[in-house]
């Protein structure tokens, strides 16, 4: 007679391959899933890192677009000054070419008269040569503010003689 089985003690896994199959499968996914969550870990600590280094960047922009905005209204504000001043020396230049005219105007040179024929007086010598070259009496008798010889401007006028500026009253 056939003795009857006996269920085996040893230590064999089962034959069923379905659930070792399905919890390595488990397993292996979640394995895969964590390696992709340290990736994106990764990637999330860099872009991290690089918002953090834009922001600070940023940052340097802003204050260098500060400095640069007070930088030009200093250079506005030193050009209106510059432009006030330029308006002011025009006015100012003309002025002194007004003055100068204006004192000017009243001159009157003598050329070609030979030094030290005035004697003391340069004054009174216009005052006596104007009617004698002219003919004419003056009256009132002509009245001279200064009279004085001026100096050549070259070297070459040397051999000449001074000429006499007198200036009118």
């Amino acid at each position: 007679m056939a003795s009857p089985k006996t269920p085996s003690t040893s230590t064999v896994p089962p034959t069923d391959p379905r659930p070792v199959d399905a919890t390595e499968c488990i397993l292996q996914e979640i394995t895969a899933v964590g390696r992709r969550l340290e990736a994106m870990d990764l990637k999330i600590t860099d872009l991290s890192t690089a918002s953090t280094s834009i922001r600070a960047d940023i940052a340097s922009f802003q204050d260098k677009v500060t400095d640069l905005d007070l930088r030009l209204t200093s250079v506005k504000h030193h050009l209106a000054t510059l432009s006030e001043r330029d308006s002011e020396l025009q006015f100012l230049r003309a002025k002194i070419t007004d003055l100068a005219d204006s004192s000017q105007r009243d001159n009157v040179r003598f050329f070609g008269f030979p030094e030290h024929k005035e004697c003391s007086d340069v004054r009174a010598f216009p005052r006596d040569l104007l009617p004698a070259l002219t003919g004419l009496a003056f009256s009132p008798p002509l009245e001279f503010q200064r009279a004085h010889r001026i100096s050549p401007l070259h070297r070459a006028n040397m051999g000449k003689p001074h000429p006499i500026i007198a200036c009118f009253l």
